[in-house]
């Protein structure tokens, strides 16, 4: 048995206009949109009753994608409100290479972008940041420097 390759990543959010206006603003493109429900979806969430809307994003070249799925039910209770942080257990950043990290930022921006920390020279090979997006999402940008 051998992976054949990393499909996509799934993210849950509240809103998915907002978080799909997001990742386009980044660049990624829709690639499809669909409502799912019934019997098999309910089986493999492990959950009754599943409504949800999904959109798939992929990168300019194609090799990468992203799942933005917004649940409508069953409705989740766990939320506390406030985002996690960078190093609590779990998925908590997916990184991007971008060709200009200033461009990026500012295309994010208008989408509620905040950066988490700062812009940094890393070793002078990167420019690196974090920036929390929709659902508390953070996205780490790295461009190449040279």
């Amino acid at each position: 048995m051998t992976v054949q390759r990393l499909e996509h990543v799934g993210i849950v959010v509240d809103d998915l206009a907002a978080a799909t206006a997001y990742f386009t603003a980044l660049g990624l493109e829709v690639e499809g949109k669909a409502s799912v429900e019934g019997g098999s979806v309910d089986r493999i969430n492990g959950l009754d009753g599943v409504r949800a809307d999904v959109v798939i994003l992929r990168t300019p070249d194609g090799s990468s994608k992203l799942e933005l799925a917004k649940y409508h039910s069953p409705s989740y209770e766990g939320d506390t409100g406030q985002p996690a942080p960078a190093n609590a257990p779990g998925i908590r950043h997916i990184l991007f290479a971008v060709d200009d990290i200033e461009a990026s930022l500012a295309a994010l921006r208008p989408h509620g972008a905040e950066l988490v920390g700062e812009l940094e020279n890393y070793g002078n090979s990167y420019w690196l940041c974090y920036v929390r997006g929709p659902a508390g999402i953070i996205v780490e940008l790295a461009q190449k420097i040279g």
